[in-house]
């Protein structure tokens, strides 16, 4: 940098210096290819070599087009001081460049880059890497032709990349995300795989710690060149199995991106989170305390500025009417306004004599031509909408003024081009709430407008009844010749109504009175010098702001030519206002610093422009940050054709102040405009420093000149009481003149608070008697009362206790090479709500030929940029594709609007990026556990404060008489003799097919017979001694039944085993064959269907089939019955065992003993009422669990008829199991979940045809969903809602509840009350606390009683650390004490010694004699008013969930189904969702149910609801198709299934957002 400035250079040197050095800090060469090139550049121009001319390589054409970006590489106008650096414009892109390379310095952030399904990457394909455009021509807003001239920025080595990332993409993975940006990549590519591969092995006993440092952990030196190389990491060849915590082998690419976003993590955060005391309860958000160190305003307290006298001129016109009237009556030729057409060309001249005519002409029509003599439709003061585009200035004009001329209020207004543009609706508000009911339009305008089929034009959406009515003067008749206009002086009668959008979208209309408005047109004249005649191009919207008040009132005031150029002309011909300056010679234009840009890029093919007739250039946006450097490169370019440094005049506007500030035309050139540097860190504390040697977070500013004639001007605190601020404070300028709105139509109380401001100085005097008008402008008065904007009110976001303003932000972005990605004037910044505070969201439209790699390189620049320069972090920055944001009228962004799809989840965004880890610094400070009391002080504090011990009981067995024949026998084989021959022809079980019809029955004898036949088979064919075990692998029905008692009746322990799917053999067989191993089954049983697929092809590719067991095929049984029946010596030895996989991936086999089977079907005899007279309907897998019992055992022992509905077949007929409930009249069903899901979801709009079909569930008393969860109660209550018209009865449904040790603990029971729910606080349950609240209230969640619980059972509620008790309403584990516990684990696969403490565990304190197993599951006992049937008040236990499940996350324990149930109502397109934790990342795994191009609509939401309901960030955000988060046969969801499926990138994922 330093000799660029101290030698003489020439341009192209500098240029080509410049460019290297972007080059270099944006990673595009090396620091020694760097030097290298520098070296040879300016080894011409060292004063030892020898001259050799210029590098050939450096073609002397090659311009870059400067840009506000770009415009470093030209020279600059030095003012004479020493600190010639503050003043040049292109500071800002300085500042990026160095705050990035600062960035790169402080440890180079490797953010894993998202990935994305082939399908939604939209190059993929090998021809579509072509080289990226090199052109650096801005496409802003519209799509400009003009295109810029090649940059030399690309050299040779970019083909090199281009040549290898075509190569890497052909032969990437379906999901590929991207490959290396180096052509030397891959090396270093794979050489990283091989280090993180190694860092995974030795890190092998516990997943990485995110939190701590970890100091083994390998700091990975990247590949130069490549910004984010380790994103590359396995993608070619096979990568290494990567062992993850838990000791499964992952493949590396997912993992190797999270591993990278861990390391990024353990970097220490810029904000510490401050300690604080966490009381009990209310977790405090860390509220970001006022940093000592914090800028304060100093100064003394400011006063307010007088502008110049306002002189009347003697001949100035008394109204604006009386003006027309002059000029039409005097000079009638004279030229009022030139429109052009899109080729450039004068299209129209209208005339000061036909103005004044037909604006007569109007008023007239408008006044005598609408309804009846009598009854006039429009009076004069009624509002009056004008509906005209913007390439017509002249039939606007004239309606205006025909409007004033018959004493109406105009409304201009944008054209509604669709029912439902952007914004559209809010002007229809404001129309209504204006009374309008007439629109005045062009007869083109009006033949464009949407029309129904009758030729009407249809109501706009929130738009009053209008008529509309053409002013074109063909279409009205003359007025009489006695009508005259009545001109008046201008008085206080509303003049015209000014819309403005504001933040939140809504449209407000400002009123300004006649005085108001000629009082500001002289205001105009006298400070902008207009004298009679001048010409002035306008490329302004005339229809408000500076354009309307330049361009069409203070024009006529003075006679002046207006030239109007169209914003469809600049599109095609940027340079257009430019030509018609030198034209017609023009002394003022009035443009945007947008236009001034345009017209840099586009120059370079004008030869003839001349600038030197221009007096005053306009610059409306004048108080844009970024304005300034459109200024300054405009004035580098043109200043050699003519144009004069003095002539360009920002100015200040807003809609309620009119215009606050204009830069007067001076001739004293000597006199250099006024420039601020100032502090970003400064102004987001609100004060005004002069930058300090920390050059990189600067805001320059350009002065908007001095307060206008007439007016005085202050500084208030932008909050709170208007209070005067100090000179070195930033604040809201307030206007007092009679150049200003002066309501906000029809809205009274908006207005005081804008309209009448009466500011006060620091002892709280008022300043004036006069009220001020807040004009939203944020900015201070500098020497010489010279104006400066800092920014607007409507675009300040106030994150963490400091300002930022979005223009500012934006222009960060801009600075970030914004040529190549993005469009320059299609960057929305915005701030969304969540965790309460304010969050920065960027939304940028990206350039259709950006590949995935340049975009999300820019993506994470600009975060950097940001961060560096605001030091502010951006929560989301999110690209969609081009032209999708929402526009206004005039090309620009619709911001609200943008921010309204945002939030709604309809932007769909082609890249986004969050950063929550580092904007979110106000969470709660994790929990520290603090030492456990002791469970003998929580016992003695619960005595204390009169709570009693969790405890409670269902009733006891031993003391309940009941003529329960099958009591007598201690094993349920001899039950089963005893009804065979008591009862023979009485029948147990009735199976039903998909159609509803009796597939097969069993009656007592059959049963009892068929049993003896699979007996003597087992002994004959299989071989077997008693307490052999045998795998019995059958589909749902009767064969599984006989089958169990023929093992019963061999002496062999039978263990049911769901058979392998068909369709997939794959994933379902493996488990097959584990749980007849892990069994040590010495045979299986089975149909001869199932036989011939275990031997199958595809069963040898799934498994090793030669080690399996003999198998019995039970379809051809032995005729003979065995000569005698196995009779059990002892009731505690084995009777079955039943084995079941766990949601988290755990096989678990229970034994359960014979005493523990008759105890089991007593209970639930007893509970639910069973007699041989009763029929029960299930619908439920019979292989584990409760499930199997009821289907196997219950039958036999109660000897009631069960009727058997597998719930495979209603994947075939929805309806089938409660056709069957309600056609055998059934009064007692168990069912799951995923058939109350299947019924819920399949059969919602069919319940009107069902009632048809006679279905009646009116008879139904108790419907029991069997499950091991928390009791699913928006699926319980939407099934009850659902098919209440069905005569189901609300108290009827209800849930169980069972676990490994115990199969069944609860069960609703026929008699009793009725399940309670009850509401608890989320935040407390975190904490292991339980506080009831009401329903409703926020963070509430509703519990339901998982059933009641069953004879024979003691609960007791223990605290799973210390063991000890817990009080009522404490959550603890459950504990359970009972005869049909199950007695011990039989193995469980890969940890032989798992806790035997599951099954006898006894209490640290109180009762520690009893035995208690543990269920594994966090809940809590609550006794209720309600009274059970013995009279005894009801315990109610309520389960929260598994503590296997429970994710430990900043100290607190989170249940996954809270999560997702604020996830899956984020958005109506996630159907399902699934989260884990990986490494103490929380993952997010959605399925979406939409187009993919919603995927990335998600990642923005999902991030925020868990933040705001939950106080947790979300780490991985995975997007799957529906169907993929794997659910058992109880409908559970399989997370760890889901976690190494996930790990092991084998889902597929449509998405992956990494959230940094």
């Amino acid at each position: 940098m330093a000799d660029r400035d101290t030698l003489p250079l020439p341009l192209e040197v500098r240029d080509r210096l410049a460019e290297l050095e972007l080059e270099l800090s944006e990673g595009d060469i090396t620091q020694k290819g760097y030097e290298k090139k520098r070296s040879k550049l300016i080894g011409a121009f060292l004063p030892k070599a020898p001259g050799k001319g210029m590098d050939p390589s450096v073609p002397h054409e090659r311009r870059t087009p400067v840009t506000p970006g770009s415009s470093s590489r030209y020279h600059r106008r030095r003012s004479s001081g020493s600190r010639d650096e503050r003043y040049r414009s292109d500071v800002h892109t300085e500042a990026v460049q160095a705050a990035l390379a600062k960035q790169k310095e402080r440890g180079k952030m490797a953010v894993p880059m998202p990935s994305k399904r082939r399908s939604l990457v939209v190059q993929s394909s090998m021809d579509a890497y072509t080289p990226p455009d090199t052109s650096s021509g801005s496409e802003e807003e519209g799509s400009m032709q003009g295109e810029g001239t090649p940059t030399s920025s690309q050299g040779s080595i970019n083909m090199e990349n281009w040549i290898s990332r075509a190569i890497h993409g052909s032969t990437t993975s379906s999901t590929t995300s991207s490959s290396s940006t180096q052509s030397g990549g891959s090396g270093a590519a794979s050489r990283l795989a091989d280090v993180m591969g190694q860092t995974h092995l030795e890190n092998h006993s516990t997943p990485p710690d995110v939190t701590g440092y970890t100091t083994d952990s390998i700091q990975v030196e990247r590949p130069q060149g490549s910004t984010t190389a380790s994103r590359a990491t396995p993608k070619y060849g096979n990568a290494e199995l990567m062992e993850t915590g838990d000791g499964v082998p992952v493949g590396g690419r997912v993992s190797a991106k999270i591993q990278q976003l861990v390391n990024t993590l353990k970097r220490p955060k810029r904000p510490p989170l401050r300690e604080f005391f966490v009381d009990d309860f209310e977790e405090l958000l860390e509220v970001q305390q006022p940093d000592p160190n914090q800028p304060k305003a100093e100064g003394a307290q400011m006063l307010a500025m007088r502008g110049e006298q306002l002189g009347v001129v003697t001949n100035w016109p008394l109204s604006l009417e009386a003006a027309l009237q002059r000029w039409g009556t005097i000079s009638p030729k004279a030229p009022c306004l030139t429109t052009m057409d899109t080729n450039g060309k004068p299209l129209y001249i209208l005339t000061y004599g036909k103005l004044w005519v037909r604006s007569m002409k109007v008023a007239y029509n408008i006044l005598h031509k609408l309804g009846s003599k009598q009854e006039p439709m429009v009076r004069p003061g009624d509002r009056v909408a004008l509906v005209f585009p913007n390439n017509d200035p002249a039939a606007f004009m004239v309606a205006f003024y025909g409007c004033l001329l018959a004493e109406l209020v105009p409304v201009p207004i944008e054209v509604p081009l669709t029912r439902k543009d952007a914004g559209s609706q809010q002007i229809g508000f404001l129309l209504g709430s204006c009374g309008v009911t007439v629109a005045l339009t062009s007869d083109a305008c009006h033949k464009g407008l949407p029309k129904s089929t009758t030729g009407e034009i249809p109501q706009f959406k929130g738009w009053p009844k209008l008529l509309w009515f053409v002013t074109e003067s063909k279409h009205l008749s003359k007025p009489p010749r006695d009508w005259f206009p009545h001109i008046k002086d201008a008085n206080n009668d509303t003049a015209y109504i000014e819309y403005k959008t504001c933040k939140d979208g809504s449209v407000l209309g400002v009123t300004v009175t006649r005085i108001a408005l000629l009082t500001h047109c002289q205001a105009l004249t006298q400070s902008c010098g207009y004298t009679e005649a001048e010409t002035i191009v306008n490329v302004l919207d005339f229809k408000k702001d500076v354009g309307l008040w330049h361009g069409i009132l203070t024009s006529v005031m003075n006679m002046m030519h207006v030239i109007s150029i169209p914003y469809s002309l600049m599109k095609v011909n940027p340079l257009s206002w430019i030509q018609k300056v030198c034209q017609y010679k023009a002394k003022v234009a009035c443009v945007k610093s947008r236009d001034m840009h345009w017209a840099l890029v586009a120059h370079k093919d004008q030869r003839d422009v001349n600038l030197s007739s221009l007096r005053m250039l306009v610059v409306a946006d004048g108080s844009n940050p970024w304005s300034i450097s459109s200024c300054d490169a405009f004035l580098n370019v043109f200043q050699s054709k003519g144009l004069k440094p003095e002539v360009i005049c920002p100015c200040a506007s807003s809609p309620e102040a009119l215009t606050v500030a204009i830069r007067r035309p001076t001739d004293d050139s000597n006199q250099p405009p006024g420039r601020g540097v100032l502090s970003m860190q400064g102004l987001s504390h609100g004060v005004i420093r002069v930058d300090s040697e920390e050059k990189l977070s600067v805001l320059t500013l350009q002065d908007v000149g001095t307060a206008m004639p007439g007016a005085l001007m202050c500084v208030v605190k932008p909050d709170g009481v208007p209070q005067l601020c100090k000179t070195d404070e930033i604040g809201e300028l307030c206007v007092c003149s009679v150049a200003t709105g002066t309501s906000y139509y029809g809205l009274s109380g908006m207005t005081k608070n804008t309209f009448e401001v009466f500011p006060v100085n620091s002892v709280g005097a008022l300043i004036s008697e006069y009220p001020f008008t807040r004009t939203g402008l944020l900015g201070f008065v500098g020497p010489g009362g010279l104006c400066f904007i800092a920014g607007k009110m409507d675009g300040l976001m106030v994150v963490g206790g400091r300002r930022h303003n979005a223009d500012d932000i934006v222009a960060t972005a801009l600075a970030v090479e914004p040529m190549k990605f993005v469009y320059r004037g299609r960057i929305a910044v915005f701030s969304i709500t969540v965790l309460h505070d304010e969050r920065i969201v960027v939304v940028a439209e990206q350039r259709p030929d950006s590949t995935e790699e340049d975009s999300f390189q820019w993506m994470s620049r600009v975060l950097q940029a940001i961060d560096g320069i605001h030091q502010v972090g951006v929560y989301c920055l999110a690209l969609v594709p081009s032209n999708t944001l929402p526009k206004t009228p005039l090309g620009g962004i619709h911001l609200s609007e943008t921010k309204q799809l945002f939030l709604e989840g309809s932007l769909h965004p082609c890249n986004v990026l969050m950063c929550p880890h580092t904007c979110v610094t106000n969470l709660p400070k994790p929990r520290q556990k603090q030492p456990e009391i002791g469970p003998a002080s929580v016992m003695v504090g619960n005595l204390v404060s009169g709570k009693r011990i969790a405890q409670a009981s269902g009733r006891d067995l031993g003391q309940m008489e009941d003529n329960d024949q099958a009591r007598k026998f201690l094993f349920l084989s001899e039950v089963l003799q005893w009804r065979a021959q008591t009862t023979p022809d009485h029948v147990l079980y009735t199976l039903l097919n998909s159609r509803g019809t009796i597939a097969s029955s069993l009656s007592c004898v059959q049963l009892h017979k068929r049993a003896e036949k699979i007996a003597t088979m087992l002994a004959e064919r299989g071989h077997l001694q008693d307490g052999d075990h045998v795998a019995l692998v059958y589909p749902p029905g009767i064969d599984l039944i006989a089958a169990f008692y023929g093992c019963l009746y061999a002496g062999c322990v039978p263990i049911t085993v769901r058979p392998p799917h068909p369709q997939n053999i794959a994933t379902t067989l493996p488990t097959v064959k584990m749980i007849v191993e892990v069994s040590r089954s010495a045979c299986m049983m089975t149909t001869a269907v199932i036989c011939k697929l275990l031997r199958s092809k595809e069963a040898s590719a799934a498994v090793d089939v030669r080690t399996w067991p003999p198998v019995l095929d039970t379809d051809d049984l032995p005729k003979k019955k065995p000569p005698l029946l196995y009779k059990p010596s002892n009731p505690d030895t084995l009777a079955y065992m039943d084995f079941s996989v766990s949601t988290t991936g755990m096989l678990a086999g229970v034994k359960m003993s014979h005493t523990a089977t008759s105890a089991f079907c007593r209970s639930i005899k007893l509970q639910c009422e069973l007699y041989p007279s009763r029929e029960v309907a299930i619908c439920l897998d019979p292989y584990c669990g409760l499930g199997f019992v009821i289907w196997c055992l219950c039958s036999v022992y109660s000897g009631h008829q069960s009727i058997l509905i597998p719930p495979s077949e209603l994947e075939v007929n929805p309806a089938l199991w409660l056709l069957a409930v309600s056609q055998y009249k059934v009064r007692d069903t168990f069912c799951s979940y995923s058939v109350m899901e299947l019924c819920t979801k399949g059969l919602g709009l069919q319940t009107e045809s069902l009632k048809s079909r006679g279905l009646d569930l009116s008879r139904v008393r108790t419907c029991v969903v069997v499950a091991e969860e928390r009791p699913r109660i928006a699926l319980t209550q939407s099934f009850s809602k659902l098919f209440k018209d069905l005569g189901l009865h609300p108290r009827a449904v209800s849930t169980s509840f069972g676990c490994r040790v115990n199969l069944a603990v609860c069960l609703q029971g026929t008699s009793g009350p009725d399940p309670t729910t009850v509401y608890v606080d989320m935040r407390a349950l975190r904490h292991d606390r339980v506080r009831l609240v009401e329903r409703g209230s926020p963070h509430s969640l509703p519990l339901m009683e998982s059933g009641k619980i069953l004879p024979g059972v003691r609960i007791i509620i223990a605290n799973p650390e210390t063991k000890g008790p817990l009080g009522d309403s404490h959550l603890g584990e459950i504990w359970v004490c009972s005869g049909h516990n199950a007695s011990g684990y039989f193995t469980v696969y890969g940890d032989e010694a798992l806790q035997s403490d599951h099954f006898n565990s006894r209490l640290s304190f109180g009762d520690t004699q009893t035995i208690w197993a543990r269920t594994g599951y966090l809940g809590f006992l609550r006794r209720t008013e309600l009274t059970d049937a013995s009279g005894e008040r009801h315990d109610a236990l309520y389960v929260v969930g598994a503590l296997d499940e429970a994710m430990e996350l900043r100290g607190m324990r989170y249940h996954p189904i809270d999560i997702e149930t604020s996830v899956i109502r984020t958005h109506k397109s996630i159907t399902e969702c699934a989260v884990f934790t990986w490494t103490n990342l929380l993952v997010v795994v959605v399925e979406l149910d939409g187009s993919e191009q919603e995927a990335l609509d998600l990642v923005p939401l999902v991030t925020n609801v868990v933040l705001e309901e939950h106080y947790l960030i979300v780490g991985v955000v995975v997007v799957v198709d529906i169907g993929v988060i794997p659910i058992n046969s109880r409908g559970e969801k399989q997370r760890m299934h889901l976690r190494d499926g996930f790990l092991a990138d084998q889902l597929d994922p449509i998405y992956v957002a990494y959230n940094m």
